[in-house]
């Protein structure tokens, strides 16, 4: 697999993956298991003291659907917020600039540097965020995120291809977007702030970041979602959709908001 870095805009740029994505209908036990286990309940995971986490939501959802991990870093001892960029469909540049109002909402709030956790497309989002606020941003945590290269199942390329298609067709109308919107020729700041990231790997990060990925993942390529450095990668045994729910994943989200590596 080439070693590119690929963004939410790059749809033609988009390749599949062979895993079967069946193994997403299994999602539902990872919220059973969540439910069941004594991480969800506060238990075996250390607390934190009031330091914001900021979550983003992937490609399609909404901040609703990671309630159950807003409600549940409050009760461990974090200043959890939503992301407040919407249904995560639009321009990824507009969604960025989005967060990066939530970022300095977190930071004013508690006059501390701010984590952002984002699923999937919305690690990417956190990613391209947190370098323009890096003065504000602690770590940065994604969840199943194809920062690498894009490589999905094709029925979610299809899916993303359709919707992003209708969104450039009526924004088109409206001369609100151009004709290398949503492609690989896109040069909007979003995907010039992940390429420049990517074309100077020798500058260091001013915060941390990690990178949680499952090989049960049913809509994108594992394989897309870890960091060259290897301490910095995260394994758990979770579906794409399940991630969310998933106790494995809630353990290593604390454990590396606590600083334990």
């Amino acid at each position: 697999m080439a070693n590119q870095q690929a963004s939410g805009a790059d749809l033609a740029g988009y390749e599949p993956t062979s895993r079967p994505i069946w193994i997403e209908a299994l999602f539902p036990l990872d919220w059973v298991a969540l439910h069941a286990s004594p991480v969800y309940y506060g238990f075996g995971v250390p607390r934190g003291h009031g330091e914001p986490v900021i979550l983003v939501p992937g490609f399609l959802g909404d901040d609703r659907y990671l309630t159950e991990m807003h409600l549940w870093l409050r009760r461990i001892g974090y200043r959890s917020y939503f992301s407040g960029i919407g249904r995560n469909v639009d321009c990824p540049e507009l969604l960025t600039q989005r967060l990066i109002m939530t970022i300095e909402q977190a930071y004013t709030d508690t006059h501390q540097p701010v984590t952002i956790v984002g699923h999937s497309l919305g690690g990417m989002l956190a990613r391209a965020a947190a370098h323009r606020q890096a003065d504000k941003i602690k770590q940065v945590i994604t969840m199943g995120s194809p920062f690498r290269s894009v490589r999905a199942h094709p029925l979610v390329l299809s899916a993303a291809n359709f919707v992003r298609s209708n969104i450039v067709r009526d924004r088109k109308q409206r001369r609100e977007v151009t004709n290398s919107c949503f492609t690989p020729e896109c040069s909007c700041q979003f995907v010039s702030t992940l390429r420049e990231h990517e074309e100077q790997p020798e500058q260091p990060d001013m915060f941390q970041r990690n990178a949680i990925f499952s090989k049960c993942d049913g809509v994108v390529d594992w394989r897309s979602c870890i960091e060259d450095d290897t301490s910095l990668n995260r394994e758990v045994t979770a579906t794409h959709i399940g991630m969310a729910f998933n106790p494995d994943v809630y353990r290593t989200v604390g454990n590396l908001l606590a600083g334990i590596m």
